[in-house]
């Protein structure tokens, strides 16, 4: 690689880092909770880190949290983690319509680094994004998570006791906090809320099956009947096109 070459891909990658710094500071509060909750859920220092490491998604994360504390199996676990992040597929199809052109390796380490955050930030950059431009952006973001992750633990194992198994209720509260904001902006989310909690409380209340196939069973049916239905007043407003 000649000398321009490498100066064009450090070029790239520090704008990436600079494009990334805002991701790591909002990282910094929710990496640091996340691990407070992991150590009050009973993972130790290395466990948290290493999710950190290998799933790197915020939302699967806390999810799995809260699996653990159920006892859930680790199929349940990953095949939740699986839905929860399968809009992946579709971040990752259209920044490959963005990024230049490159070795396929390449484009997959950084796919592994794709989130909701360095997505939006990679999409509405003008122009294409060099490979060494999407290497800043994710490694500031993802050291940023690790690292925080760790250091919530850290403090975590310093609180008292008994404040340590209170914060249990702090991972539900953190999920109304996310789930009440996309309650204010779509009608289609809150009924998959109310579908889901209903078919979750029929399952478990029922005893019907464990808690970690209850909740991926739940996720599913909602899905399907809240899409069904869309489909059908497409049809009837003669939105589809039938051939």
């Amino acid at each position: 690689m000649t000398d321009l070459a490498i100066g064009k891909v450090t070029s790239s990658f520090r704008k990436g880092v600079q494009g990334g710094l805002s991701i790591g500071i909002g990282y910094f509060p929710i990496a640091l909770t996340f691990g407070l909750l992991a150590k009050t859920s009973g993972l130790s220092i290395y466990e948290t880190v290493l999710m950190s490491l290998i799933v790197f998604a915020g939302a699967s994360q806390y999810i799995s949290l809260s699996l653990i504390s159920y006892g859930t199996g680790i199929f349940e676990i990953i095949l939740t983690t699986f839905i929860v992040n399968i809009r992946h597929f579709l971040m990752s199809a259209t920044l490959n319509e963005k990024a230049e052109e490159d070795r396929i390796i390449n484009k997959i380490i950084y796919a592994f680094g794709i989130t909701d955050e360095t997505f939006s930030v990679a999409a509405t950059k003008d122009g294409t994004v060099s490979t060494g431009y999407m290497f800043g952006l994710i490694s500031i973001s993802y050291l940023s998570w690790v690292i925080f992750s760790g250091v919530g633990h850290l403090i975590g194992a310093s609180l008292p006791h008994t404040l340590q198994e209170s914060m249990g209720v702090a991972l539900y509260a953190m999920f109304i906090g996310l789930l009440v904001p996309s309650l204010k902006k779509s009608t289609k989310v809150f009924l998959l809320s109310i579908l889901g909690a209903v078919f979750n409380s029929i399952f478990t209340l029922g005893q019907m099956m464990a808690q970690g196939w209850s909740i991926v069973l739940s996720t599913l049916l909602s899905a399907i009947l809240i899409e069904s239905i869309e489909y059908i007043k497409k049809r009837v407003r003669g939105e589809v096109n039938e051939k």
